[in-house]
């Protein structure tokens, strides 16, 4: 059974840090472009980025600079480093998996999704 698991939300002041990880089981994702999402109350989930088999990034632009992100292909994680965190950045992120993904923007895109974990920054 194929899984992704995120952990590593919470509460942090703006300004703060945290750092998301996915973790990935149920078969091998050497190959898989991971992904992050987010989505606010009220808005549609949005792309946030993604690194690929190569970890080649890719960044939305409201969050380029301030994020980086990373993988282990041994352990099948993937880490979301969120720094100088703002209020908008409030959201439940997601993790996704894919083998095909011709554009990293596009949620179905990607074969596989995580529950999510809650972020909130506040002000």
């Amino acid at each position: 059974q194929v899984q992704l698991v995120e952990s590593g939300g919470g509460l942090v002041q703006a300004g703060g840090s945290l750092r998301l990880s996915c973790a990935a089981s149920g078969r091998t994702f050497i190959g898989y472009t991971y992904g992050w999402f987010r989505q606010a109350p009220g808005k549609e989930r949005e792309f946030v980025a993604a690194i690929d088999l190569s970890s080649s990034a890719s960044f939305a632009d409201s969050v380029k600079d301030r994020f980086a992100i990373s993988r282990n292909n041994v352990k099948n994680t993937a880490n979301l480093q969120m720094n100088s965190l703002k209020p908008e950045d409030t959201a439940v992120y997601y993790c996704a998996a894919g083998d095909d993904v011709r554009d990293y923007a596009l949620d179905q895109n990607y074969n596989y999704w995580g529950q999510g974990t809650q972020v909130t920054v506040s002000s």
